[in-house]
């Protein structure tokens, strides 16, 4: 056989060890046995073995140990000479040196995949060159079936599995957003494989938010990808520099010097924030999804993603119900989250009464009331004009499947240019009034000394 279709050039070694690990690393060999092919071992003794493991794993659905190997061996094989020689390679197997066990469950699982796939492309071709366009589905369910080999099944568990592990108090590992409020009350953030979404009118500072969420999160030391569709990606950098120097925008440019000496600390992180801009409604969450995946390639595992914003997503297929593809895109950004072990989020718009409410609910979402639906949280802004001379919103956790839900943050600092936003200290519009008229009345008294001063020097 030739180096593609089996183990033999990786040589003996490397398929002793393997076969160990199957038998000592339950989850991995439960994770391979059923792709791997017998004929992919070039030693007589090997395929025996695998065999044999096989056939328990099928009939006992667990992976056999040692000895109950020892014990199939004497009683399924005739002869004393096969026993002995089958014992013995058993032996061997047991005795191997595993280090180097992770790249051999790698290797093995990369094998078997790559085998997997060339069956795949064989069927697909035939569907492709009978002209069978309606069975694409089934080209994509086999395409995608294939790269899972070596992922588990862990949708069913016994409940008491793990008991010790879901009882520690780290068990979700969630990445704050960086508002405090809102953080206290997710019990810390989103956890990976979670999204969250953002509710709000056009205008109001899904930008904002979603930024200062992705900025947070490289400052705790995450690998983040922000993605946008309708912003310059200068105007997004720009945001983060602001942040990080507390340096307005407009002033950006002429502390230059200040703010380059700031970012290139920063610089110095080994975690990795990376903008990217796309095109909009031109992708698919697939086509998104393959770009993390390259990302990943790269050797920068992504720990949380921001995508500003999901409606400028396209549905994977046309069903002809807007609605409908709507709810098919938050699934696929829910399943991408879940299936990278990604922190996900989001944003999406009001409608239009949500532009004048003061408090935006769910109801209020543009399009599907999916996107409501699959969300693990739902988070709304709400500005009223007033609210935003001030520089303040009303913020509400409309959705939390992790903490409470309906907690409403009245009047909190919402300052889209500095993006500071802040639940702890709210203001009042009547406070925020009365500092007007006392900054006014300040300004006239000043005038008037001013002037007054003026009339004094033209007597002298």
């Amino acid at each position: 056989m030739g180096k593609d279709k089996n183990f033999e050039y990786l040589g003996q070694t490397f398929q002793l060890q393997l076969i160990n690990q199957i038998i000592i690393d339950k989850t991995f060999g439960s994770s391979i046995i059923d792709v791997l092919e017998v004929s992919y071992f070039e030693n007589k003794y090997f395929k025996i073995i695998l065999q044999f493991i096989k056939e328990h794993y099928v009939k006992y659905n667990e992976i056999p140990s040692f000895s109950t190997l020892k014990q199939i061996i004497k009683s399924e094989l005739a002869q004393d000479m096969l026993v002995k020689v089958a014992i013995d390679t058993l032996e061997s197997v047991r005795n191997i040196a595993t280090d180097g066990a992770e790249f051999v469950q790698e290797k093995a699982l990369k094998f078997c995949k790559q085998q997997e796939l060339k069956k795949v492309m064989t069927k697909a071709q035939k569907i492709i060159d009978g002209g069978e366009f309606e069975n694409y589905d089934q080209v994509e369910s086999l395409v995608r079936n294939a790269l899972q080999v070596g992922e588990l099944d862990r949708g069913q568990l016994n409940v008491f599995d793990d008991a010790e592990d879901v009882l520690k108090e780290d068990f979700r590992h969630p990445v704050p957003m960086g508002i405090k409020g809102i953080d206290n009350a997710l019990k810390g953030g989103l956890a990976k494989g979670e999204i969250g979404v953002i509710l709000a009118p056009t205008g109001v500072g899904k930008s904002t938010i979603l930024t200062k969420i992705s900025n947070h999160a490289y400052n705790l030391g995450f690998n983040v990808l922000q993605v946008f569709f309708e912003d310059n990606p200068k105007i997004i950098q720009r945001k983060h520099f602001t942040l990080w120097t507390k340096i307005k925008p407009d002033n950006l440019t002429d502390e230059k010097e200040a703010v380059l000496s700031q970012i290139q600390e920063l610089k110095k992180m080994e975690n990795k924030l990376i903008l990217k801009k796309l095109p909009s409604e031109t992708l698919t969450m697939s086509a998104i999804k393959n770009q993390v995946r390259k990302i990943i390639s790269e050797g920068i595992k992504i720990d949380l993603i921001c995508l500003d914003y999901i409606d400028c997503v396209l549905p994977d297929r046309h069903s002809g119900d807007e609605w409908k593809g709507e709810g098919s895109v938050i699934r696929a950004f829910e399943a991408m989250c879940h299936e990278l072990d990604i922190v996900g989020w989001t944003a999406t718009q009001g409608n239009r009464s949500s532009i004048s409410s003061d408090v935006v609910t769910n109801d209020q979402m543009g399009g599907s009331i999916k996107k409501a639906q699959v969300g693990h949280v739902i988070i709304s802004i709400a500005k009223s004009m007033e609210q935003k001379e001030a520089k303040l919103a009303t913020l509400a956790i409309t959705k939390s499947r992790i903490g409470t839900d309906g907690i409403i943050f009245k009047n909190c600092k919402f300052d889209n240019e500095m993006l500071e936003i802040d639940t702890e200290s709210s203001v009042t519009l009547l406070g925020h009034h009365e500092e007007v008229e006392q900054a006014v009345e300040l300004a006239s008294k000043k005038r008037l000394a001013e002037l007054n001063s003026a009339k004094v020097s033209r007597v002298n």
